[in-house]
C-alpha cells in the first residue's frame, strides 16, 4: 500500500459503502453505539455471507500477500517439530503460528499502513455522507439542527420500506415534540411530518422512551384514519420494531394493534360479510390483511424470545390474540366475516398456534386462557369442521359442488378474490389444524368434551377423532394432474392423515384419543362395507385405503395399539360376537390377495394395497400373540399363492408328469416352501447390506429374524447361499485383521484391552447368534479343514470352515504367519470356540471332526519355558489361559456345583494364575467339585402314599390327577428325595400306567423287542461313541454307573435308533440332516440311562413306553426325527416341534410375564427360542446339577410337557436381573451359553409353574397336541 493511489481510495470506499449496507438493518436496531460496534466484531458469526463481501475479500488477498511467507515457514517449522513429537496436536499448532506472526516484523509494518489507508477512506466516506445529509429536505429544519452527529445510511432508492431511510439517535425532548405531532388533533400536514421522522429514529428508542405510552394511544387511533398513508407509515414503524426490539417493548406495540382490530371489527363501520365473498384488491380489504399479516408474522417470530421474559408479558400477547380471534358473531348475522377467517387465509396450516404450543411454558398459558375465557374458539373450530362434513355429506354425489368449495387449492390460475365456500374451507382447515395440534397435549385434551349450540349431545375427544377419519371419506377427490402441481396438499384427507400419523407417534396422545374401539371403527368402515358387500360412500378409494392401512401399521406397531386391535379397547368387557379389528383386517388382506373384491379388481393400485395391508398384519403377527390369532386365517397359505404368481415359480420348478412318484405333489409343495424361504432371506441380507429399516420400530428386527432363521436347517442354508454367511466372515475379517486401512494415521492404534476389540464385538455376537448346532451341523458336516501349505496375506476367509481353520485351529506354522493380528485373532477364535462348544451337540461334532482338544493340548505343550534340563513351566500369556479354560469346559461335564471352571483373568500378587495348566490327560482333579454326600433316607408320609398309589394294581377314577397332586406336594416339602431308585421307580410306573391307557397314548408304536443279537453288527457314529465316553465318564463322578456301563448304553442307543426308524420316513432332501440318523446326540435317553443306574433293560423298556406319549415328543427330540407322525411339509423342512411349538409358546409367555426380559432379548438382537432349544435339547446338562435335571425331566412326565415351557420362563425369571444387565454390557448371549444356572431349584418355582399352568395349559396343550399328522 505504499503507492496507494485515488483510484485504490475509490475502491475501497466502494467496498465499505457495500459492507455498511449490507449490516445497515443490524446496526440501525442496536440500542446504542457500543452495541453497534459489537455486531460489527462478531459480523462473521453471525453473517453466513461475511466471506462473500468485496471487501472482506480485498482484506484476505491483502493478509496473504503481506504476511502470507511467514505463516508458511511458521507452519512448516511446527510440523517437523510435530514429527519429532516436540509439539502435538492441530489446536497447538494453530496456536503457535498466530503467535509467532502475530510477532513478526511484517504483520507491524501491515497493520501500519493498512490502519493509515483506512483512515483516510473513512475520512472521505464521513466529508461526503455531511454533503448528502445536508442535501436532505424531507426532515423538518428544526429536527436537523437538534440531531446528533452520528448517522449510518445507504444509497439504495428502494421507497417501498421505511427500512431504507436514514435513521437518527433522538433526545427525549425530540420524542416529545414528536408525540405532540402525531397527536390526532393536529393538522394532517404536521402528523404526516411528524410520522415521517419518526420513521428515521431506531425502534428501540422510541419504545424504551417515557413518552412511548402516549405515543402508542396516538398510533392506534391514527391506524384509524381513512387516509391509507397514515396507517401504512405506522404499520412500517411496527414491522420495524418487530424485527429489531426485545419482546419485552415489542408485546405493547402488538397488543395496541390487536386491540385496534378488535374494536375495528366490533364498529359498526365494519360490515364485511361471508356470502359476499372477499375482494383482495380492494383497498380497505387489502389494508385489513396487511394489518392481521403483521400479527402472524409477529405470532409465529414471538415464541422464540418470550421464554426470557416474564409470562406476564407472554400472557397479555396470547390473552390479546384469543380475546381478537375469538369475536362472537351477532345473532342478528350469522353471515358474520370474523377475524379468524382473515387468519385462516394467511395462516391456513395454523402455524401460529403450533409454535405457541410447542413449548410447555407458553403452552400452560394457551391452554388455560382458553379453558378459562376463550372456550368459544374451540367450540367454533369443532363446529366448523361439523358444518363442512354436513356440507360433504349432502354433496356426496354431486363432486363438483364439492370440488367448487375448495377450488381455490386446486387451481393454478392467480386470484384476487375469493368466495363464500372458499373462505369457509380456509376456516375449516384452519380449524382442523388448530384442532389436530391442541389434541396432542394432555391440556388440550382437558377441553373436551364441548357443547355446541345446535348439537344437544356434548362432542368428545372420540367424537371429533370418528368426524376427522370420517371426513377422509366424504372429502373431494382431486385429479393426480392438480395434487402434482401442489406442493402443499389442502385436501381434508391429507390434512387428517397428517394429524393421524401424530397422534400415532406420541404414545401418551395416542392412548388417550386413537386407542378406542369407536375409533378403530371408523378406520375400518369402508374395509367393513368392501367386505360385506354394502354400499361405500367413498372418494378415491384405493388411497383411502392405503392411508387407513398406514396408520392401523402404525397403531400396531405399538403394544398398546396391537392389544387393541386383538383384543378390543376392554378384553373383558368385549361384546361377544363382535370381532376386533385384527379378524376384519386378515379377512379383508385374504380376500386382496385372492383378488376377491370386485370393486378393486383391475385398479393399478391394487399391488400397492396389497402391500399395505400384508405389512398391517406383518406388524401384528410379528409377536407371538398376534401370530396365535392370524394362524386360523391361512394367511401365510394365501401369501405363498400370491408369492408363486408373482414370481413365476412354474418356471423354477418341474411340472409333476403323469405316471411320476406320487410324493411328487408333495415333493413340489416342500420346494416351494424351501423357495420361499431363499427369497425371504435373500431380501434379508440385501435389507441388511444396505443398512435399511421397515420403520423405526425395527430397529433390531431383522437381526432377531436372522438368529430365529439360522436355528433352523433349511434357514441356515438359505442363509450360506444368500452371501449372508459370507459378507458376515469378510466384514469380521476386515475388522480382525485389516482394520480402517483408510483412515489416516496420526498416532499409533492402542493395543485393544478386551479379549475381543470392541470394534469386532458385533460381528463376534452375529456369528454367534448365527451358529446354533442346526447351522453348525449344516455349514460344517463332513468337511474338512483346509490345512493348506501356504497361506497369502490377502486370502481372506470367506466361509465358517474357513474362520475354524484361520483363527481356531492354528496347528501350523503357516496358518499363524498368514495373521498379522496372531494373539488377537486366535484369542477371538478361541472365544468363538469356547461359546460354542457350550452347546453339547456342536462340541461333538467338532471334537469328532477336527479333534479340537488334541490342537489345544499340542499348543499347550508346546508353550512352555525351555531349560536345560528339558521342558520347564508353561508361559502364562493370554492364549495359554484361554487355551486352558477351552479345554476343562470341553472334557468335564457337570452343572454349577460339580464342575469349577478356571477364570480367564490374571490376579495381583506373585501367582498371577493359580489355575493349574496341562497338555494331557486326565484334567487335574482340582476342576472337579467334590460330590455332597447324600442324606440318609428318612422315610416320608407324602412320598410312601405317591408309592403306594403308583404301585395299587386298581386304578380309582382320576387316578392320574391324583398322582400328580401328590408329586407337587412331595416336590415341595422334600425334593432332595425325588433321586436315584425313588425317581426311577416314580417314573416307571407312571408311564407305564399311562401307556397302557388309550385315552393318554398320543402315538401308536409296533411291537419291538430288543435283543442283542440284531444290534450286535450295527455300530454308532463318531459323534455318538464320544456322547457314550463323556455320559459315562459323567455317570461314573455321580457314582451312578460302574464298569462296563458303555456296552449298556450303546446297546440302548443302537436298539433306539433301531425302534424309531420303524416309524420314520424315506425323506429325498439335500439338507444334510435329513441325510441319516438324528444328527445330535440322545440326551435324554443317556439322563434316563443315568436315572435307572446303567440297567440299560429298564431304560429301553421304558423309552418304548415313553414313546407313546405326547412328552416324548418335546422330551426326546430323536423320537420325531423323519417322524411319520409329522407331516411330510414339517419333515422336510427339518425343523422339530420343540422349535416351532414350545420355543415358540416360550417367546409368547415371556412377553406377557417377563416384558423386559422379552425386550432385552429384542434389543439384543438374540432370541429366546435359540437359547431355549439349546437347554432342552441337551436337558440342561451342565446348565443345572444332576438332581435339578432330574426334577425337570419328572415335572414334565408327571405334570404335562407343557411344563417344558413353564420351567424356561422360570428360568429366565431367576435370571431376569442378569439378563438385563449384560444386555446393557452387550454380551446376552454369551452370558447365557456360557453360564451355567447358578442358584436355579426346580422345586422353588414350581407354585410359580402351577400359576403358568392354570392361564395357559388350555392353548398350549391344544397346540402341542396339533402336531400329529392328521388323518384323513
Amino acid at each position: 500500500m505504499s503507492h496507494f493511489t485515488s483510484e485504490d481510495e475509490a475502491l475501497l470506499q466502494s467496498m465499505l459503502r457495500q459492507l455498511l449496507q449490507s449490516v445497515r438493518e443490524k446496526i440501525t436496531g442496536a440500542p446504542s453505539v457500543e452495541c453497534a460496534e459489537e455486531i460489527l466484531l462478531h459480523l462473521e458469526e453471525t453473517d453466513e455471507n461475511f466471506h462473500n463481501y468485496e471487501f472482506v475479500k480485498y482484506l484476505r488477498q491483502y493478509i496473504n500477500n503481506s504476511v502470507g511467507s511467514v505463516i508458511e515457514e511458521e507452519t512448516e517449522k511446527c510440523t517437523s517439530a510435530q514429527n519429532q513429537g516436540e509439539v502435538s496436536g492441530y489446536d497447538t499448532l494453530v496456536q503457535h503460528v498466530t503467535k509467532q506472526t502475530h510477532e513478526s516484523k511484517e504483520y507491524r509494518e501491515m497493520m501500519h499502513a493498512l490502519k493509515n489507508v483506512m483512515m483516510v477512506v473513512v475520512e472521505s466516506l464521513i466529508n461526503k455522507f455531511e454533503e448528502d445529509r445536508m442535501c436532505n429536505k424531507e426532515l423538518d429544519s428544526k429536527t436537523k439542527k437538534e440531531c446528533q452527529s452520528g448517522y449510518y445510511t445507504d444509497n439504495c432508492s428502494d421507497s417501498d420500506s421505511s427500512l431504507n431511510q436514514s435513521y437518527t439517535f433522538m433526545s427525549q425532548e425530540q420524542l416529545q415534540l414528536l408525540v405532540e405531532r402525531l397527536d390526532p388533533v393536529q393538522p394532517k400536514e404536521v402528523r404526516q411530518e411528524a410520522l415521517q421522522a419518526l420513521c428515521f429514529a431506531p425502534p428501540s428508542d422510541i419504545l424504551n422512551s417515557e413518552c412511548w405510552p402516549s405515543l402508542r394511544k396516538h398510533l392506534t387511533l391514527s391506524l384509524s384514519d381513512p387516509d391509507a398513508t397514515f396507517s401504512e407509515k405506522i404499520l412500517r414503524f411496527y414491522a420495524k420494531s418487530f424485527s429489531s426490539s426485545p419482546f419485552n417493548m415489542t408485546r405493547e406495540v402488538y397488543t395496541s394493534l390487536a386491540r385496534h382490530l378488535e374494536l375495528y371489527f366490533l364498529s359498526g363501520e365494519y360490515s364485511l360479510r361471508i356470502s359476499a365473498g372477499l375482494d383482495v384488491s380492494n383497498k380497505d380489504v387489502n389494508n385489513l390483511l396487511k394489518k392481521i399479516r403483521l400479527l402472524n408474522e409477529y405470532q409465529k417470530e414471538a415464541p422464540s424470545s418470550w421464554i426470557r421474559y416474564p409470562e406476564k408479558y407472554m400472557e397479555e400477547v396470547v390473552e390479546s390474540t384469543l380475546s381478537l380471534l375469538s369475536i362472537k358473531q351477532e345473532p342478528n348475522h350469522p353471515d358474520f366475516l370474523s377475524p379468524v377467517y382473515f387468519l385462516a387465509l394467511l395462516d391456513i396450516k395454523a402455524v401460529w398456534f403450533k409454535k405457541w404450543t410447542h413449548a410447555h411454558y407458553s403452552r400452560t398459558v394457551v391452554f388455560r386462557l382458553l379453558k378459562k375465557k376463550y372456550k368459544s374458539l374451540i367450540n367454533a373450530a369443532v363446529q366448523q369442521c361439523l358444518d363442512y362434513f354436513e356440507f360433504c355429506k349432502t354433496t356426496v354425489n354431486t363432486n363438483s359442488r364439492v370440488n367448487d368449495y375448495s377450488q381455490q387449492h386446486c387451481s393454478d390460475k392467480q386470484s384476487f378474490s375469493y368466495t363464500g365456500p372458499e373462505l369457509q374451507y380456509a376456516y375449516f382447515v384452519h380449524s382442523l389444524c388448530l384442532l389436530g395440534r391442541l389434541l396432542i397435549y394432555k391440556q388440550g385434551q382437558n377441553l373436551f368434551p364441548v357443547q355446541l349450540k345446535t348439537k344437544k349431545d356434548s362432542v368428545s375427544i372420540t367424537d371429533l377423532l370418528v368426524l376427522f377419519i370420517q371426513l377422509t371419506y366424504y372429502s373431494p377427490s382431486y385429479p393426480k394432474t392438480a395434487l402434482a402441481v401442489h406442493t402443499d396438499n389442502y385436501s381434508p384427507a391429507s390434512l387428517v392423515m397428517e394429524i393421524l400419523q401424530v397422534f400415532c407417534d406420541q404414545t401418551g396422545c395416542a392412548a388417550e384419543c386413537l386407542y378406542k374401539d369407536a375409533v378403530i371403527d371408523a378406520l375400518l368402515d369402508p374395509v367393513q362395507s368392501l367386505l360385506n358387500g354394502t354400499e361405500v360412500h367413498v372418494n378415491c378409494l384405493e388411497t383411502t385405503l392405503s392411508d387407513v392401512a398406514d396408520i392401523l401399521a402404525r397403531i400396531a406397531a405399538v403394544e398398546d395399539g396391537l392389544s387393541l386391535l386383538l383384543y378390543g379397547e376392554n378384553e373383558k368387557s368385549a361384546k361377544e360376537g363382535r370381532p376386533t379389528a385384527v379378524h376384519i383386517i386378515a379377512q379383508f388382506t385374504k380376500k386382496l390377495l385372492q383378488d376377491d373384491i370386485s370393486l378393486l379388481s383391475g385398479s393399478e393400485s391394487l399391488p400397492v394395497l396389497k402391500g399395505a395391508f400384508i405389512f398391517v398384519c406383518r406388524q401384528m403377527y410379528r409377536t407371538c400373540e398376534g401370530l396365535q390369532v392370524l394362524i386360523p386365517y391361512g394367511l401365510h397359505e394365501s401369501l405363498g399363492e400370491a408369492w408363486k404368481k408373482t414370481s413365476l415359480l412354474s418356471e423354477r420348478v418341474p411340472t409333476p408328469v403323469a405316471g411320476a412318484d406320487s410324493t411328487s405333489s408333495i415333493s413340489l409343495e416342500s420346494k416351494s416352501i424351501t423357495g420361499t424361504v431363499n427369497d425371504c432371506v435373500n431380501f434379508m441380507f440385501r435389507s441388511l447390506s444396505k443398512k435399511l429399516q421397515t420403520n423405526e420400530y425395527e430397529e433390531f428386527g431383522n437381526r432377531v429374524i436372522v438368529t430365529q432363521i439360522a436355528a433352523t436347517p433349511t434357514g441356515a442354508v438359505a442363509l450360506q447361499s444368500s452371501g449372508f454367511i459370507k459378507a458376515l466372515v469378510t466384514e469380521l475379517w476386515a475388522l480382525l485383521e485389516c482394520g480402517n486401512d483408510d483412515l489416516r494415521m496420526t498416532q499409533p492404534k492402542s493395543t485393544p484391552v478386551d479379549p475381543i476389540d470392541r470394534s469386532c464385538q458385533k460381528s463376534f455376537l452375529f456369528l454367534i447368534n448365527v451358529l446354533s448346532y442346526p447351522a453348525v451341523f449344516e455349514l460344517l458336516n463332513k468337511r474338512d479343514i483346509p490345512n493348506k501349505t501356504m497361506y497369502s496375506l490377502r486370502e481372506v476367509p470367506t466361509d465358517i470352515i474357513d474362520i475354524i481353520d484361520r483363527l481356531i485351529i492354528l496347528n501350523s506354522e503357516a496358518k499363524i504367519h498368514s495373521l498379522f493380528s496372531y494373539e488377537q485373532s486366535h484369542i477371538f477364535g478361541l472365544r468363538l470356540l469356547n461359546v460354542l462348544c457350550c452347546e453339547l451337540n456342536t462340541l461333538l461334532l467338532l471334537e469328532t471332526q477336527y479333534k479340537v482338544s488334541q490342537v489345544l493340548l499340542t499348543a499347550q505343550e508346546e508353550n512352555v519355558t525351555e531349560t536345560s534340563e528339558g521342558p520347564g513351566n508353561f508361559i502364562i500369556d493370554g492364549l495359554s489361559v484361554e487355551r486352558n479354560h477351552v479345554l476343562v469346559r470341553i472334557n468335564l461335564i457337570g452343572g454349577p456345583q460339580e464342575r469349577i471352571l478356571p477364570l480367564r483373568v490374571l490376579d495381583k500378587g506373585s501367582d498371577p494364575y493359580p489355575w493349574p495348566m496341562f497338555s494331557s490327560f486326565p484334567l487335574p482333579k482340582c476342576y472337579l467339585a467334590e460330590i455332597p454326600r447324600k442324606a440318609e433316607f428318612r422315610h416320608d408320609k407324602d412320598l410312601d402314599k405317591l408309592l403306594s398309589l403308583l404301585k395299587s394294581p386298581e386304578k380309582q377314577t382320576g387316578w392320574t390327577e391324583i398322582c400328580r397332586k401328590q408329586f407337587c406336594k412331595v416336590m415341595k416339602a422334600r425334593p432332595d428325595i425325588i433321586s436315584g431308585t425313588i425317581l426311577a421307580e416314580l417314573i416307571e410306573n407312571f408311564v407305564s400306567h399311562l401307556s397302557e391307557s388309550r385315552l393318554d397314548c398320543f402315538f401308536s408304536t409296533g411291537n419291538y423287542k430288543a435283543m442283542d443279537a440284531d444290534v450286535k453288527n450295527e455300530s454308532l457314529s463318531s459323534v455318538q461313541q464320544l456322547g457314550v465316553e463323556m455320559t459315562v465318564r459323567y455317570g461314573k463322578y455321580l457314582n451312578l454307573l460302574k464298569g462296563h456301563a458303555e456296552t449298556g448304553l450303546c446297546f440302548v442307543l443302537k436298539n433306539c435308533e433301531k425302534f424309531l426308524k420303524q416309524q420314520q420316513r424315506t425323506v429325498v432332501s439335500s439338507l444334510c440332516c435329513l441325510q441319516e440318523c438324528y444328527a445330535g446326540y440322545d440326551w435324554f435317553a443317556s439322563s434316563v440311562f443315568l436315572i435307572m443306574s446303567g440297567d440299560a433293560e429298564k431304560t429301553l423298556t421304558f423309552l418304548q413306553r415313553f414313546s407313546r406319549l405326547l412328552a416324548s415328543a418335546f422330551l426326546w427330540l430323536p423320537r420325531l426325527h423323519r417322524s411319520m407322525h409329522l407331516p411330510i411339509t414339517t419333515v422336510e423342512l427339518g425343523i422339530h416341534p420343540v422349535y416351532f411349538c414350545s420355543a415358540h409358546h416360550i417367546e409368547t409367555l415371556l412377553k406377557a410375564e417377563l416384558p423386559l426380559v422379552f425386550s432385552a432379548f429384542q434389543i439384543s438382537g438374540f432370541a429366546p427360542s435359540q437359547i431355549c432349544l439349546q437347554w432342552i435339547s441337551q436337558c440342561f446338562w451342565n446348565y443345572m446339577d444332576w438332581s435339578e435335571i432330574c426334577h425337570y425331566i419328572a415335572l414334565c412326565i408327571f405334570l404335562g410337557p407343557d411344563y417344558q415351557i413353564y420351567m424356561c420362563i422360570s428360568v429366565f425369571k431367576q435370571l431376569q436381573q442378569d439378563i438385563l444387565k449384560h444386555t446393557e454390557a452387550q454380551d446376552l448371549q454369551v452370558f447365557l451359553k456360557e453360564e451355567a444356572l447358578h442358584g436355579f431349584r426346580v422345586s422353588d418355582y414350581l407354585e410359580y409353574m402351577e400359576s403358568l399352568e392354570v392361564i395357559y395349559r388350555p392353548v398350549l396343550l391344544k397346540d402341542m397336541r396339533s402336531i400329529r399328522v392328521q388323518n384323513t
